[in-house]
């Protein structure tokens, strides 16, 4: 039988082809899958296989049935927190790794997409059949406050983390909070997409009708929730009336007025994104370091972060959240979009009639990306989470998993992936120990006569910055090689050791 505590949104299931009859063990047996058979017997099964946030652990299984791993999802998962610790720590060096200061898309701004994409692809795996729909919102609702809950300890201001390596001392200030973050945003969606997938179990199709459309009509309940989301941003972000705003940095202590008086606008100081979030959070409560302080108008160091212009426009200083509440609406279209690809795989049994699913939708939502972001109707914004980056990100997503299932499953070529899972099976602790720097920071608490001479320090500065006589290249092979492949290396070890950190 299975551990009720196993299957977790989609960060950290059993290989492809993986069978657990364990109550101790997250996983267990032979990895053994040809020519799909796995993912067929997923859609046999009434087994849980996860539901996939980005958190490392597994779902409690609906119906206590034998559990199928996929090894896609995991690589894909695995991917996407190396992708997080590669931005997050050589962003600095390389710019084009970083986020985009506003408009278009950088490397940085596929990683919380890829997130939520993967949470709809496993909540429709884990919720494939629901015993008890009381207890399955119980679930949803509880792992929702969990997720928040860590989010806001993690992002929230208390962990200090890499953020500056001298400074020791913990603690926030509750007037200045960080209220959202990754996994708060990962919560919303999830909440809102398990809870649609949950609801309409007894309205779901046993087969499906013939016909290319059949699966959206079949499951028309979870695109009318996108739509609604969707909507909803759409009629806020052109119609909420923006007025001219005022502010104090307090790291500064001077204050600041930016004129607006406007509808409909996209572009830094006077969209409708910043203005829910400042009118309902609090400005002090949101993000300190947007990335439009990289912009032309802010620094004279752009593509890189520095000191603002002088003659910089007041919003430069301004705090900004990219995870917002508005647009944390606008990102339940990821996971739509996601559940969608997972639903394609529980209902089509050969590999041609799931890549023919997935890429065709995934290329058609690259097509109205770049209509809409080259029309300039509506440019691709990670900040504002606006359609056309929606549109852009999803198809990336459904590109990768597709190209993900043909190595893999479709050619067999997995071992050159197995770190990938490995770090897709432990994906929270991974996230947390590398990506927010938790590691890194419990070892710069020890240091050598001043807290700017750590173990850290030492190795990025002697092994790789002066080894190879440049900071850049040096910081990108310190994250390479002493970040994502220790962890890589470390999740390998834990999985052998069935050790995962779950929620």
């Amino acid at each position: 039988m299975e551990d009720p505590k196993r299957v977790e949104e989609g960060f950290g299931q059993t290989p492809l082809g993986h069978e657990d009859d364990s109550n101790d063990k997250e996983l267990e047996g032979d990895n053994k899958c040809d020519n799909g058979e796995c993912f067929d017997n997923i859609a046999k099964e009434n087994g849980s296989v996860a539901t996939g946030e980005l958190t490392g652990e597994e779902e409690a299984p609906l119906e206590k049935t034998k559990s199928k791993r996929v090894a896609t999802l995991d690589a894909f998962r695995g991917l996407t927190i190396v992708m997080m610790i590669l931005v997050d720590h050589a962003g600095i060096a390389y710019p084009a790794l970083d986020h985009a200061a506003w408009e278009g898309c950088m490397l940085a701004d596929f990683v919380m997409p890829f997130f939520l994409f993967i949470v709809g692809v496993a909540i429709a795996l884990a919720l494939k059949k629901v015993s008890k729909i009381k207890d399955a919102v119980y679930k949803i609702t509880l792992r929702t406050l969990k997720l928040l809950f860590w989010g806001i300890v993690l992002q929230g201001g208390y962990s200090h983390a890499l953020a500056d390596n001298i400074d020791l001392a913990y603690g926030v200030d509750m007037k200045l909070i960080r209220w959202c973050g990754i996994l708060q945003r990962i919560a919303l969606v999830y909440f809102v997409v398990a809870l649609i997938e949950t609801l309409t179990t007894k309205r779901r199709p046993l087969v499906l009708s013939p016909g290319h459309l059949s699966i959206f009509t079949a499951y028309r309940w979870q695109w009318i929730g996108g739509f609604i989301a969707f909507s909803f941003y759409m009629i806020t972000t052109y119609s909420l009336y923006i007025p001219d705003w005022s502010f104090i940095n307090h790291k500064e202590g001077k204050a600041y007025t930016v004129k607006c008086g406007m509808r409909g606008h996209l572009g830094p100081a006077c969209n409708a994104v910043g203005y829910v979030d400042r009118e309902i959070l609090g400005i002090n409560h949101l993000y300190k370091s947007p990335a439009w302080q990289h912009l032309k108008a802010c620094t004279l160091s752009s593509p890189r972060s520095g000191p603002f212009r002088e003659d910089a426009p007041g919003w430069c200083h301004a705090n900004f959240e990219p995870e917002g509440l508005l647009s944390s609406i606008s990102a339940i279209l990821s996971g739509t979009i996601g559940i969608h690809y997972g639903h394609v795989l529980m209902h089509f049994k050969g590999h041609s009639q799931r890549l023919k699913q997935w890429l065709s939708m995934a290329i058609g939502l690259l097509v109205l990306a770049f209509l809409l972001h080259f029309s300039h109707a509506i440019p691709i914004n990670k900040q504002l989470y606006t359609i056309s980056y929606v549109c852009l990100t999803a198809g990336a997503s459904g590109v990768v998993i597709s190209g993900f299932y043909i190595l893999i499953d479709v050619w067999g070529l997995r071992t050159p992936f197995l770190f990938l899972e490995w770090i897709g099976m432990n994906s929270m602790l991974i996230f947390v120990l590398g990506a927010q720097g938790i590691l890194a920071a419990f070892i710069n608490g020890w240091y050598y006569n001043n807290p700017d001479k750590t173990l850290v320090t030492w190795i990025k500065t002697h092994v790789f910055i002066d080894a190879w006589h440049s900071w850049n290249l040096g910081a990108l092979l310190y994250v390479i090689f002493a970040e994502i492949t220790f962890y890589g290396v470390l999740a390998g070890i834990l999985h052998k050791l069935g050790m995962y950190w779950k929620l």
